[in-house]
């Protein structure tokens, strides 16, 4: 059964999500224990659609170990945070089930990876470790096939030379940015409007919290670009989602956003109205696929369009500031 449902889950189309979505549901209550518990509290164990199937609120990860399996697992993921913060734990079976789902998600947005040159800002992802933001860009990185492609830390003159270097033999350049590092380069003002630039994570502390928009206002100036791209993704979930010249996240298949009332967990709200983001990913199949974030978003026929956040959320890798 198991490989069956582990199977459909890169194949699964709009039509047959709900029933995917529901099986992968019956499967994780009975095999996480933390889920089942939080599924009977509730007193809802036979959801009938994706709409009745309680999501376990994000913090759970930071107080219990969620997994549906009793294997041993092959990877641990840790959020990034402070000192004072609990960081939450993904605990992820199988590492071929999180690569098949970020480089199909990253391919279908940017394009074929060997026509691609990658350069990451990730510094406080690499200092901190278990980072399943920094093992999806260095498989990127891999894949590239191209000495220009790396890490740079806190290096920009390296980077900006490969930059110019990749540009110079028709590569398409990649710049992955955590939010306040992306800062620090633009104060620079290169010239980087040839590349596509992802930024991710927000400021960790490091600078004042920004709103989507003001953040790609100042870097689409001092950049030079047309728009900045945003990636959503999160330790908890194995799939990501990035934006467009919209602002707008479009979804891969596996993955879907219900909005919940802010004051009634288990309301959902129409099209273009503001609450709560719920994600179904049924990439997470050996841990929970049904998870209420912290996040505020607003869903549309287009894709998603993050508002920002709860606040008295955590700082953390999607933090945004209420607009």
């Amino acid at each position: 059964m198991i490989e069956n449902l582990e199977k459909r889950i890169f194949e699964v189309e709009n039509q047959n999500f709900e029933e995917l979505a529901l099986e992968i549901f019956q499967f994780q209550v009975e095999n996480c224990p933390v889920y089942k518990n939080f599924v009977h509290a509730l007193n809802r164990p036979k959801p009938t659609k994706i709409e009745e199937i309680p999501f376990l609120p994000i913090d759970f990860f930071k107080l219990y170990d969620i997994l549906s399996t009793t294997e041993k697992t092959e990877l641990l993921f840790l959020s990034s945070g402070t000192t004072q913060q609990t960081r939450s734990k993904h605990h992820v079976l199988k590492a071929k089930m999180y690569e098949e789902s970020f480089l199909e998600s990253y391919e279908n947005f940017s394009g074929e990876l060997e026509n691609q040159v990658i350069l990451a800002l990730l510094p406080n992802y690499l200092e901190q470790g278990n980072s399943s933001l920094v093992y999806m860009v260095e498989r990127l990185i891999k894949e590239t096939k191209n000495e220009l492609s790396g890490f740079f830390k806190n290096d920009f003159s390296s980077l900006l030379e490969n930059y110019e270097k990749a540009i110079s033999i028709g590569k398409k350049v990649v710049i992955f940015g955590v939010s306040y590092a992306l800062l620090d380069l633009a104060e620079q003002k290169p010239n980087l409007s040839k590349a596509l630039i992802i930024e991710t994570g927000g400021m960790k502390g490091r600078r004042k919290e920004l709103s989507k928009s003001e953040l790609h206002a100042i870097l689409k100036e001092a950049f030079l670009c047309d728009f900045i791209s945003s990636e959503y993704g999160m330790t908890e979930l194995l799939s990501q989602a990035y934006s467009d010249k919209d602002e707008i996240f479009e979804l891969p298949n596996w993955m879907k956003i219900l909005i919940r009332d802010t004051n009634d967990p288990f309301s959902f709200l129409p099209e273009s109205k503001t609450g709560g983001i719920n994600v179904i990913d049924l990439a997470n199949i050996y841990s929970c696929s049904f998870i209420a974030t912290q996040d505020l978003g607003q869903i549309s026929n287009k894709g998603l369009k993050l508002m920002g956040r709860f606040d008295n959320a955590d700082i953390r890798g999607c933090n945004l500031m209420v607009e």
